[in-house]
């Protein structure tokens, strides 16, 4: 068994670029699965097929995009809430001021990557930009 597509734009991409190799393409198993693309009624389901998934696909986008607006309108931001806090980051700068300190450690302590922590502090310990704006916000 041949599994051809996977969705339905490649789907209907395939099938064309199969068409044009005067290739047909015949649906054998399935619920009402009637299509036969070497006979206009299989190629007008087909395409029935591509343009109600091109529909969905546009509404989705639309919905997505009305829910986003929604959200920002109620103050929110989405996307994932930060891992470093200012406690974070005032744990950090003490912590890392010190020599015996383990960065890896501190970093698996705080639940925060290397690359977070040296977002936010050099590695004698000095706030940066992101450091400062976590600390500071305007």
């Amino acid at each position: 068994m041949w599994n051809l597509g996977r969705d339905l734009r490649h789907l209907v991409n395939t099938v064309h670029d199969l068409t044009g190799r005067g290739i047909g393409l015949k649906v054998l198993t399935g619920e009402g699965a009637a299509i036969d693309t070497t006979t206009a009624s299989g190629k007008l389901a087909l395409e029935n097929f591509a343009a109600l998934a091109d529909s969905e696909r546009a509404l989705i986008s639309e919905r997505t995009i009305t829910g986003l607006a929604a959200a920002r309108a109620r103050g929110r931001k989405g996307g994932c809430p930060h891992k470093m806090t200012p406690g974070k980051v005032c744990l950090a700068v003490a912590a890392v001021s010190q020599t015996q300190t383990m960065v890896g450690d501190l970093c698996t302590e705080l639940g925060i990557t290397r690359q977070t922590l040296y977002r936010h502090i050099s590695p004698t310990g000095e706030l940066r930009s992101d450091g400062t704006k976590l600390l500071n916000p305007r």
